[in-house]
């Protein structure tokens, strides 16, 4: 069942955050992931206006989310955003609820 990873970003630099966007895409994809949303504009339904870069990113299930997230290849990428990003980051289990 499918698992996603949702990013919330503040970009502070946005040159270093280039270099760790150009990294991101080879360590999802070694993982079997896509994204599903990558930035684009919001619109704030309710609550607070939200003003950050948003990620939607999917994985086969939660276990192999994880083990991206922890993965070298991702780290590396992570290691160029530091001092690029405040960043939120959260996995959730894709489960359709019972009915």
């Amino acid at each position: 069942m499918p698992a996603y990873g949702i990013a919330r970003v503040t970009v502070t630099d946005q040159a270093k955050y280039d270099e760790y966007k150009l990294l991101t895409p080879a360590a999802i994809a070694a993982y079997g992931g896509k994204f599903l949303v990558r930035g684009g504009d919001t619109e704030t339904l309710e609550g607070s206006q939200e003003n950050r870069r948003i990620i939607v990113l999917e994985f086969a299930d939660i276990d192999t989310a994880r083990a991206f997230y922890h993965s070298p290849e991702y780290q590396a990428a992570k290691a160029k955003r530091e001092g690029a990003a405040e960043m939120e980051f959260l996995i959730v289990d894709g489960e359709a609820p019972a009915n």
